[in-house]
């Protein structure tokens, strides 16, 4: 089963399922110009058709419950010949193979009917998990195709007698409205909107055969994208995985209505909005349910689990919560701190990397930190990532200029394998004492750049799950959020257009920025990042630039520009080296004789374990708790060997 996430923040307008005013020639039109700006690929080859086929069974039957293996193992499998005809078939804007799966389609869904009518509601299984329909393959039989049905119906069931037993029979009829309107959007009765459903799914086939990040949008969706990109969202502010017997909620928005209410947790499972249950239907009507006036109530039927003693209930709550504008850069930041000997170590959260009118990650972060510095003495420094999933990229170099001197902070290279790169160019520091930066593997993007810069740099620990998420690339988008509105009837795209590295010449594209001491978290064992994509773009490597020739910038610019550039190039630093061995041994064995710790372990190694929260274990961060301890640790051999050398200098 293919999960989604969405931001349950949305939208201005309904989503309408009419496909695009697309031709054959717009259809390949449209190909050619995503290959010509993609990273890897500028044509079409047998590997990206061989991708794209896939793709095209996916869009047609995600959940895996309409095909039988042996009806598409020809596309599923498909022959280095009939690969090499089809790129020739798409150059020559004949799409006529796609037709041909598409048809397959219709035999599907009338079995489907056939099935969905042999299921024995008085004896379905017990005790069915949601994840049985991860990484599903396609069945081989009938009979094996009746029993994935009869499990997924048998789930859903289950999770709406929990609302009521009283109305299952209204939750049955409801599920087969839906599955019937999904039907006819897939499968439309009128020849000319079914070819152009057939271009648009052929479209989007393609262009994200490419790679995870390159997507094609129609109209309707190029719409919601613009509201996104826009941020003029409201909703509740929480992110939502779609587990077939409910959305289940696995992050909260920092600053929305949600985590403002105090009645929503992550782990918690919407089952009914507004009393009307939402299991088996498509995540983005749920999403259209959820979304409303600003202002206006919104009232959710959840199911949370909590743990007496060892054992784990579950319990139903109805909740209100009022909807209210999600501005995703109002996700800013916090600061904290704890005492520690004569002074105190900050605790800086950066949940977005931002820049507007208001401020900006940068600014704002210098701001606190000054302010702090002048009320408390400043031992250490904890910038903590997690969960920052990325943002402006000019203010990733900007929040890096805090900690180090002048030098570079992340290259980029684009699919003409141009290298720009962009620097810190001023010299006067924020903090440049002892520096953790705390990492999960939802840190992605630019807050990957700031951690393996500084890392690079030698200016900070890494501390926190094994590795980041792993996003190194750069997208395009043909979408303009200030045209007005206007959005190409024909629909939009984004592509993957480069890489970018850090001073090291590392990117860190599938493979993340790995931590110096790793100290699980609630992510740390979830199956998240560019690694577990579809067809990711591969990671790899440029020459390391600590050295900065300057080669980017125009000559006639560049020796004005070092004259101005060449004092205070930051350097790198072994400050953490010696230390590091017994920092990592004192938090392992800490975290060994840690009961709560190693309860926390033991569940999130727990196959069924979806909650992602922290909240059964004594609603404490451990995580942020032992990056504290590590902290304190270095300081503590900071100052032994600054005693040992003054006592040797003595």
């Amino acid at each position: 089963m293919r999960l989604f996430l969405l931001l349950i923040l949305f939208f201005s307008a309904i989503v309408e399922a009419k496909p695009p005013t697309l031709t054959p020639k717009d259809t390949k039109t449209k190909i050619e110009e995503i290959l010509k700006a993609h990273v890897s690929y500028q044509k079409l080859t047998p590997e990206l058709m061989a991708r794209a086929l896939e793709n095209y069974l996916d869009e047609l039957d995600a959940s895996k419950t309409y095909f039988l293996h042996g009806e598409v193992s020809v596309w599923l499998e498909p022959s280095e010949t009939f690969l090499n005809e089809l790129v020739k078939a798409v150059n020559k804007e004949d799409f006529q193979a796609f037709e041909q799966i598409h048809e397959r389609i219709k035999p599907a869904i009338e079995r489907r009917t056939v099935l969905d009518n042999k299921i024995d509601l008085a004896n379905l299984p017990k005790n069915v998990q949601s994840s049985e329909f991860k990484h599903l393959k396609w069945c081989q039989t009938e009979d094996e195709l009746l029993e994935r049905i009869t499990r997924i119906k048998a789930l859903q069931i289950d999770t709406a007698t929990k609302l009521s037993s009283q109305e299952v029979d209204l939750f049955l009829e409801r599920l087969q409205k839906r599955k019937i309107r999904r039907e006819e959007e897939i499968y439309p009765q009128a020849n000319d909107a079914r070819r152009q459903t057939i271009l648009s799914f052929a479209l989007k086939s393609v262009s994200s055969a490419l790679d995870s990040q390159t997507h094609y949008f129609t109209p309707s969706e190029a719409n919601q994208f613009m509201q996104q990109m826009q941020q003029k969202l409201y909703g509740i502010g929480a992110q939502l995985r779609d587990d077939l017997n409910g959305l289940s909620i696995i992050k909260l928005i920092e600053g929305g209505p949600a985590i403002v209410s105090g009645k929503i947790r992550v782990g918690d499972r919407i089952i009914s909005v507004n009393q009307q249950p939402i299991i088996g239907m498509d995540i983005t009507e749920a999403v259209e349910m959820i979304r409303g006036e600003e202002g206006t109530p919104v009232n959710l039927t959840i199911l949370r689990e909590n743990y007496v003693g060892d054992v784990k209930q579950q319990e139903k709550l109805d909740i209100e919560i009022i909807r209210g504008e999600v501005i995703l850069t109002e996700s800013r930041y916090a600061i904290s701190y704890e005492p520690y000997g004569d002074g105190v170590i900050a605790h800086l959260s950066l949940y977005s990397f931002y820049q507007d009118e208001h401020g900006s990650s940068q600014s704002d972060l210098e701001k606190a930190l000054e302010k702090l510095k002048e009320e408390r003495k400043v031992n250490g420094v904890i910038l903590d990532l997690r969960n920052n999933g990325g943002g402006l990229l000019p203010q990733a170099v900007a929040v890096c200029s805090l900690f180090i001197k002048k030098g570079i902070v992340v290259s980029i290279k684009d699919n003409s394998g141009k290298t720009m790169h962009l620097r810190n160019v001023e010299d006067k520091l924020t903090w440049d004492g002892p520096l953790i930066v705390l990492t999960s593997r939802f840190s992605a993007s630019a807050s990957e750049i700031v951690a393996q810069t500084l890392q690079d740099y030698g200016r900070a620990l890494i501390v926190g799950d094994q590795k980041t998420f792993g996003k190194g690339t750069f997208q395009t988008f043909t979408l303009d959020a200030n045209n007005n509105g206007k959005v190409n009837p024909k629909g939009e795209y984004k592509v993957t257009r480069g890489r970018y590295y850090t001073v090291s010449g590392k990117s860190p594209q599938l493979i993340g920025v790995t931590a110096d001491i790793a100290v699980p978290g609630v992510y740390s064992l979830l199956e998240l990042g560019e690694e577990y994509s579809k067809f990711p773009v591969s990671s790899d490597q440029i020459p390391a630039n600590f050295e900065d020739d300057l080669s980017d910038i125009p000559p006639l610019h560049r020796s004005y520009f070092k004259h101005y550039y060449k004092n205070g190039i930051q350097p790198i630093l072994s400050y953490y080296k010696p230390y590091i061995d017994t920092l990592k041994a004192n938090s392992q064995s800490r975290i060994e004789q840690n009961k709560n710790y190693q309860n926390f372990l033991k569940e999130i190694e727990k196959q069924d374990y979806n909650s992602e929260t922290i909240e059964f274990f004594g609603q404490s961060d451990l995580q942020l708790i032992e990056t504290f301890n590590i902290m304190k640790d270095l300081l503590m051999l900071e100052q032994q060997d600054a005693f040992y050398q003054k006592a040797a200098g003595g």
